[in-house]
Formats: structure tokens, sequence, C-alpha cells
């Protein structure tokens, strides 16, 4: 009977490690290190609106009052959405495709209407971009906002295309997933400070 050679150190094959090593997806550290810049654009656009609000004698200026109602509405939306989200993700961890389907389905929907009302929001406003500086910040800041959320849209819509493939997400097999649930919670907790600084303040 032939033995086949030990190793370089000495082992025999049976007791060396295969070779095969977990590497991390540095796809995710992508996604993070795009996510910091974002996070400081927003900083440097909410410091910019924190130094106009402090050296205005009236903020808003008169004719440029803000809804709270809708946006509140649309606030409690997309922060629910963000724990639909993650029930599609616990789903799929327990190799629970279909029902990653529906909740990321639903998610889609709660990020469209968010849209949607704050597209409404827009059309009902007495004022525009140029009314004055803090109508300038407001539709920039919402605006820029509102862009990252249709990216956040897509990557969903994403998920779900690419979730028709046969063993294409699993339970060992989900960062696609993982990536779109983590820069939703991030455009989540930007509209949660956005919202505080535009429509809360305002109300003191």
């Amino acid at each position: 009977m032939q033995t086949s050679p030990p190793t370089l150190d000495g082992a025999s094959p049976a007791a060396a490690p295969a070779h095969h090593e977990a590497h991390p997806d540095y796809r995710v550290y992508g996604l993070v290190t795009f996510l910091v810049s974002e996070s400081l654009m927003f900083g440097a656009l909410f410091t910019i609106y924190l130094v106009f609000r402090g050296a205005a004698v009236a903020w808003p200026p008169e004719g440029t009052e803000v809804e709270l109602v809708l946006p509140a509405i649309n606030t409690l939306i997309l922060v629910s959405s963000s724990f639909v989200i993650h029930l599609g993700d616990q789903a799929i961890k327990k190799n629970q495709v279909v029902a990653m389907r529906w909740w990321y389905l639903l998610t889609a929907v709660m990020g469209a209407t968010f849209l949607a009302g704050q597209a409404y929001e827009y059309l009902s406003l007495g004022y525009g971009l140029t009314t004055n500086l803090f109508a300038n910040c407001f539709y920039v800041m919402t605006g820029f906002h509102g862009l990252h959320v249709f990216v956040g849209l897509l990557m969903i819509l994403g998920v779900l295309w690419r979730s028709r493939r046969p063993g294409h997400y699993s339970d060992h097999k989900h960062v696609g997933i993982e990536m779109a649930e983590i820069y939703w919670h991030f455009v989540d907790i930007i509209w949660v400070i956005l919202f505080t600084l535009i429509y809360v303040l305002t109300l003191f």
C-alpha cells in the first residue's frame, strides 16, 4: 500500500489543512468607504445649513414655511422600511428566498411611496429653488437625499431581479442583499437627521 509523502512541515496529508481560506468580501468594504464619503458630503451640507440658520434674522423667511404632516408621514414610511428590509436579510439567512423577495418588494414599494410623497410636497410648495436662501438649502438637501433613495431603490430592484436565478442567493450567498440593506439603513439615518434639521427645528 502506497503512502503519501509528508508535507513540508512534517505533518501527514490527513492532518494538513485544506487550501481554502475565507477571504473578506471587499465589495462590502468598498460600499462602506463610499458611504463614509457620502456622509462627509451630507455633513458639509448640514453644517452650511446650520451656519445660514444661525446668521439669519428669520428662518425660514416669511413665505417659505415648511409643511410638517406629509414629511412626518414620509419619515414614518422610510424608517419603517428599514425594519422591513432587515426582515428580508434575516429571511435569506434562513434560506427563505421567497420570503426575502416579498420583504424586499415591500421595501421597494415603501421607498417609491416616499419619493412620490416628496414629489407631491415639491409640487404643493409655493416657492422654488431660487426663491431665497432657505428654499435653496431645502431643495438641494432634500433633492440630494431623494437621489440617494432612488439609487437605493434601484439596488433593491436589482436584488429582486437577480433572485430569479435559482441558487443566486442563499444562506451562504447573500452579500448583495446585505449591501442593499446597509445602503438603505444609511439613507434612513441621513433622512432622520435631515428631517430634524429642516422640519422639526423650524418649529422652535
